[in-house]
Formats: C-alpha cells, structure tokens, sequence
C-alpha cells in the first residue's frame, strides 16, 4: 500500500469518527408515538320517545328576504327534491305559524280576542337528525312534543283527497293545522245566517277560519324565505287525520301543508 493510499484511508476514518461524534452529541428529537385509531361516531338519529319535548332553535328576526319580495314569489310548489330540512328551517316555520313575539303572548298571526284556537301538529319524514314521527308544536315553550311514532306521511297522504296524496307523501315534512273552536265561540256566539245559501253558524267559527289563512300565508311566507316550497291542502277525510296526528277530541283539522326542498 503506498503512501497516497494510507493517507486516504486515514483520512476516510477520520471522516467517519467525526460523524459518529457530532450524531452522538447532537440531541435528537423523540419518534412520536403511534397514533392510536380515532373511534368514528355514527351521525345517526336519536330515539325520540313520545311525550318527550325537544327544545327548538331559536327563530331568526331578520333575513335577506324583504316582505316585498316573498309576496311577489310566493307560489303553490308541489314538487320536492326530497332532500332532508333542518331543524333550525322547521323552527322557523313553525314559529311563522304560531310562534310567540312579545310578552304578552301575542303571536305572529292575529286571533280575534286573542284567544288562539289553533294548534299545529308536525309529521317529520325527512328532517336532518331528527326521528321520524308526529309533534305537536308548544309555542309557548317553542318545543316540539312527540305524540306519535314512525313516519306517519304515508298514512297522510291516503287521507288526502284527490291528487294532492303524492305530495303529503314526498314532502319532507307535512304541517297539519287543528282548531278548538269553543276557544273562540264561547266567546263570539252571535249567530251569522247566509240568506244565499241557508247556513247558520256562529260567528266565531268564521273567525277561526280567518285566523287559519293568516297562519298558513306565514308558513308561505317564511318557506319563500327559506328557499322552500310549500301549499295548502283542505280536502282530506277528517276522522283519518285526527287519528293519525293524534289530535285531542276537541280539535278539527283545517289544513294540511306540505313542506320541501323545491324539486
């Protein structure tokens, strides 16, 4: 081996003692430890039991939507996408409907005397998170209360008269609208008689009536707002639907409304 040759060979191992020293004194960061697996949680619904209230959101009091606008919109939509809704958009129109804006308990909709007959019941097919059933509106409280299980839309919809049945069934969610007349009759008693057509009936029933378009047109309102569709249905068999919502004996239907992404 000549002298060139030695004198890389040392120069070699020089080169390498120095790389082992700088390695040994240069602190090294500790490997991290395995990741141990994320356990993923099912997005799914929770069992609502019957009689069990749910607390809604609160309704929104502004949008960018003008009066002006939703009244040049508003239009009968029986065509769905059959998307699902939101709890905050059912809120919202549930609270269009009967929901309470001041202390005095004074609601969205007028009612002769203030005596508010009306009660609306919520059949919920497709609602983002939320268990299908049947609800009654508390706006008192704004809560859904459950009154019934499963997805009652089916059932509705052969309720219906006419050619209506397939919207009850593919809208999201359907509103049914009761009304305990004596609330506003026993107040409001005088008899009315229709010289044209012979009917008597006492004059808070019409009142009640009145009180039943304002709703509804707030639900029309509120769903062009929304970016929904929605119409009104009154011809249905009335015994079917107090069954199926489950209404008290003293409540008569009056509407139903299908509510849907439009389609």
């Amino acid at each position: 081996m000549d002298k060139t040759t030695i004198v890389m060979v040392i120069a070699i191992v020089l080169a390498v003692a120095l790389a082992i020293t700088f390695s040994l004194l240069i602190p090294h960061k500790p490997e991290p430890e395995a990741a141990e697996p994320v356990e993923k949680k099912r997005i799914g619904v929770e069992k609502i039991e019957v009689g069990e209230r749910i607390k809604l959101p609160a309704p929104c009091y502004t949008s960018n939507t003008s009066v002006e606008e939703a009244l040049s919109k508003r239009r009968s939509i029986r065509a769905y996408s059959g998307e699902n809704l939101t709890i905050a958009e059912v809120s919202q129109l549930l609270w269009a409907a009967q929901g309470i804006t001041s202390p005095r308990r004074g609601r969205t909709a007028p009612s002769a005397g203030a005596l508010y007959p009306l009660e609306l019941y919520l059949v919920v097919g497709d609602v983002e998170g939320f268990d299908k059933g049947v609800y009654k509106y508390r706006p008192e409280e704004h809560e859904l209360e459950k009154v019934g299980d499963g997805d009652k839309r089916g059932e509705l919809a052969e309720a219906a008269v006419g050619p209506n049945q397939e919207h009850v069934r593919d809208a999201a969610i359907d509103i049914v609208f009761t009304a305990v007349y004596e609330r506003t009759t026993g107040k409001y008693k005088t008899p009315v008689y229709e010289e044209r057509t012979g009917a008597s009936y006492l004059r808070g029933i019409r009142y009640v009536h009145m009180e039943a378009g304002h709703a509804a047109q707030n639900v029309y309102l509120q769903a062009v707002s929304s970016g929904l569709g929605t119409f009104v249905i009154g011809a249905f068999i009335d015994s079917e639907v107090k069954k199926i919502v489950n209404a008290e004996e003293q409540e008569e239907p009056l509407y139903i409304m299908p509510v849907g992404r439009k389609g």
